[in-house]
């Protein structure tokens, strides 16, 4: 199996089991070295807890990756989840032109909006920043509401193939994997656009809300990609980890908050090695 350095630039949640506390443990089940830059550490994440605790990192990130620089440490890939500031987005637009390896990929994952609105505590200018900052990555992985925000067109369910074609085709990002995409009841999946071609990657639809499913996504995706897996077999194990771990967790009512994704684990490892 490869072994990449990866860094993954994002909050720290600490209880609700999404962003980097998933990021981490995902990477690492890949089989990659996994390094952090987080950009704020938040008492839980911003969904059913109420109003959570914040300490924004923005004035030390500089001086981090600065410090890096000076060691000549760079990295393989570098995923980047919630940032959750423009202050911040600003600082990772330049880690990205300065911090990746030969050969290293950039991947975005937006993480700002869903079931067509903002995250709250996000204003209205996060979105132009945000996609600022897509255009220098190498793949951008936004579900139907980042895609459509990006391409300036409404929010539309239930879904159309069409309305999924005029949406990548909006964006005008040489990959996109379009997160969300189902076209009939109890089926979901993921559109993958590259160079001008599409591939729907379709799965059954678990009929359950769970917060950290995009995270848990975004980094299993990213580990299999840099294991020299291709897009349509990362989305593959992707989709398919995430659908296991929510399998797991749906007898369990009083765990509304995450996936247990840990559990799932040994499935992805398999997956791997398949």
């Amino acid at each position: 199996m490869q072994y990449k350095r990866i860094l993954t630039i994002q909050d720290i949640s600490c209880v609700g089991q999404c962003s980097m506390t998933v990021a981490m443990p995902i990477l690492s089940a890949c089989g990659h070295e996994t390094c952090i830059l987080p950009t704020a550490v938040l008492s839980t994440h911003t969904g059913g807890f109420g109003k959570p605790a914040v300490i924004h990192f923005n004035h030390h990130l500089d001086d981090i990756w600065q410090h890096w620089k000076e060691n000549d440490i760079t990295f393989d890939a570098i995923l980047v989840g919630y940032l959750g500031s423009i202050p911040a987005i600003d600082t990772v637009e330049k880690i990205l032109d300065q911090m990746l390896a030969p050969g290293g990929i950039s991947i975005v994952d937006p993480a700002m909006a869903d079931h067509g609105k903002l995250y709250s505590g996000l204003d209205e200018n996060y979105p132009y920043a945000m996609e600022r900052l897509c255009r220098k990555a190498d793949i951008i992985l936004p579900n139907i509401t980042e895609a459509a925000m990006f391409a300036g067109m409404p929010y539309c369910v239930p879904l159309e193939k069409n309305y999924v074609q005029e949406l990548l085709a909006a964006l005008q990002h040489p990959c996109a994997i379009l997160t969300g995409v189902g076209y009939n009841d109890g089926e979901t999946g993921a559109v993958i656009y590259s160079n001008g071609s599409m591939n729907h990657y379709c799965h059954r639809r678990i009929d359950r809300n769970f917060h950290g499913t995009g995270d848990m996504f975004a980094a299993c995706f990213t580990g299999a990609l840099m294991q020299e897996r291709s897009l349509k077999d990362a989305v593959k194990i992707a989709s398919d980890f995430v659908c296991k771990a929510i399998q797991n967790t749906c007898d369990a009512p009083a765990h509304w908050y995450g996936v247990k994704f840990e559990t799932a684990l040994p499935d992805l490892i398999r997956m791997l090695q398949e």
